[in-house]
């Protein structure tokens, strides 16, 4: 193989190790064994465990931020509830992995991890953005989404660890808590009353929005 070739070679193995148990347990006997190389020319490729690591992690960080990718044509709560299925796609393909990442640890606590990690959640906010029609999002809807993409982390983190709620109704919980936030904030803010009422104009009858206001007046005595 050339040079590139048998580092991505690499990368691809290291993150099919780490999609099974965290990072901190792989070793980079394990590494060489299962791309059929030897221990030192894992290491001519790269200098040690964390910079492979690290690789691997671009790799997986530009898949995770591409997750949230979307169309913008159809209802907003559509496309939301399409970008968790796909987010949690990610997060059950790579559990160990996503887990160790997030929560951090000794193999991801370097500043290139760490912006990586930053570079998902910036890039994750502004596709929201785009979803939402602004560029420059005022101080609430910038805490709006900003807290519903720690939100979605943190749902995710919780339900890996024995995934007692079915992933599909975490989805769409997600989704409307989007909503749920985003009406609390139109409370306090006109902006935000006017981005609800665009948000649920055009929302069909059968849509995610449409279905949690149906479930809370259900529970109105």
């Amino acid at each position: 193989m050339g040079v590139e070739e048998r580092r991505q070679q690499l990368i691809g193995v290291a993150l099919d190790l780490f999609s099974r148990r965290s990072p901190d347990e792989v070793s980079i006997d394990e590494i060489a064994s299962a791309a059929g190389i030897s221990r030192p020319l894992v290491y001519h490729y790269f200098p040690g465990k964390l910079s492979l690591y690290e690789a691997a992690l671009k790799r997986a960080s530009e898949d995770l931020a591409g997750r949230f990718a979307e169309p913008q044509e159809g209802p907003l709560g559509a496309r939301l509830l399409r970008v968790m299925r796909r987010y949690f796609d990610f997060v059950e393909g790579h559990g160990p992995g996503f887990s160790a990442l997030m929560r951090g640890g000794p193999a991801v606590g370097s500043s290139t991890t760490n912006a990586l990690i930053d570079s998902v959640r910036q890039s994750a906010y502004e596709q929201i953005l785009s979803h939402l029609g602004v560029s420059e999002a005022p101080a609430r809807m910038e805490l709006l989404v900003r807290s519903w993409i720690s939100l979605a982390e943190s749902t995710a983190l919780i339900w890996l660890d024995g995934r007692r709620i079915p992933r599909a109704e975490l989805e769409l919980q997600l989704v409307h808590d989007f909503a749920a936030l985003a009406a609390v904030s139109a409370a306090y803010d006109t902006e935000m009353a006017a981005l609800l009422n665009r948000m649920v104009k055009d929302e069909p009858a059968d849509g995610p929005f449409a279905e949690l206001v149906g479930r809370l007046m259900s529970l109105a005595p």
